[in-house]
């Protein structure tokens, strides 16, 4: 019960922070006149790498600078932040990632060595991706209704795998039980590189995971995409049902990628930052490439990308308590 008191101050505390009262300071007129290290959580080739890669050049000309991207992966997010922390809060180090270093480590980590509240300052939501249930082709079902009817018939006989216990995949998977009423035997592996092969393999049955690791088994009939776990379709796969749409209290269990600072950075740089990323977004090659990878543009500046790590962290909150997961 004590951490999830820590959580919830720890989701209060997001709501001032990230309320965007940010200190001043000299801003040189020319920003940026060196280029800018963009720190990555994960190892090259999983999705933040891909989406910063993809709409840097763009950026670079809007900017006039270069982007350095550092890959920077391990404990859950912690040594990027680390190397954020450890340089000046001046805009020419950044962390672009998703937000399970903000949202999702404070929860399953007893004592993360920063206070994301204290410490870090959203720039700009890039983008979202959403996870998507799907099932293996041996699965007699067609539809999310199908697969609720066949899981309630074969209860605890339905295996689902996610990428590990506490990571977005699996608190996606505990909404959908609790909301669906299910009783499926959940099956944790490390990385959806592991869930996504089990299913197709034939060792788990069904799996959540972002759509970039699911669409090209889709397409060869290896796999069957269900439903997205938000509350309406996505524009992304339309014919995928909404698994929470008309369920009170329903959930969007999306990735939101963004820019995140150190607090105390200049709203000067910030939004100088937010508009380059934009102008990036807004290119015409970069958006369809995103959308082909699974990735739906979205441009939020700082108050924006605020209030939805705001939402991503007591949504996420909430679930880990019913779920009673408990950090380690």
């Amino acid at each position: 019960m004590q951490k999830f008191i820590q959580i919830y101050t720890f989701v209060k505390l997001l709501a001032v922070a990230f309320g965007l009262s940010v200190g001043g300071g000299a801003v040189a007129q020319d920003y940026p006149n060196r280029p800018i290290r963009v720190i990555v959580p994960y190892a090259p080739g999983g999705l933040p790498d891909a989406v910063i890669r993809r709409i840097a050049p763009r950026i670079e000309k809007e900017l006039g600078q270069t982007l350095v991207v550092d890959n920077k992966p391990g404990a859950n997010g912690v040594v990027a932040v680390q190397s954020l922390l450890s340089a000046p809060a001046d805009g020419y180090t950044m962390i672009f990632s998703d937000a399970a270093f903000i949202s999702i480590t404070p929860i399953v980590m007893k004592s993360p060595p920063y206070n994301a509240s204290r410490d870090l300052m959203p720039v700009t939501l890039a983008a979202t991706a959403p996870n998507f249930l799907a099932v293996h082709p041996s699965l007699p079902v067609k539809n999310l209704a199908e697969f609720v009817a066949y899981v309630k018939k074969n209860p605890g006989k339905v295996a689902c795998g996610s990428s590990g216990v506490g990571t977005l995949h699996h608190l996606s998977f505990e909404a959908m039980q609790r909301s669906l009423e299910l009783d499926l035997t959940h099956i944790p592996f490390r990385g959806s590189g592991q869930s996504v092969p089990a299913m197709i393999g034939g060792q788990t049955q069904c799996t959540l995971a972002a759509l970039p690791s699911l669409v090209g088994h889709a397409a060869v009939g290896k796999a069957r995409i269900l439903a997205v776990a938000g509350t309406k379709p996505s524009p992304l796969l339309p014919e995928a049902e909404a698994m929470f749409a008309g369920i009170k209290g329903g959930h969007d269990f999306s990735f939101l990628l963004g820019l995140v600072a150190r607090q105390g950075t200049s709203m000067a740089v910030v939004n100088r930052l937010t508009a380059a990323v934009k102008v990036g977004l807004e290119d015409a090659e970069n958006a369809a490439s995103l959308r082909k990878m699974g990735v739906e543009p979205a441009g939020l500046p700082s108050d924006g990308f605020a209030a939805a790590l705001r939402s991503d962290a007591e949504q996420l909150a909430n679930v880990a308590r019913q779920a009673n997961l408990r950090a380690e």
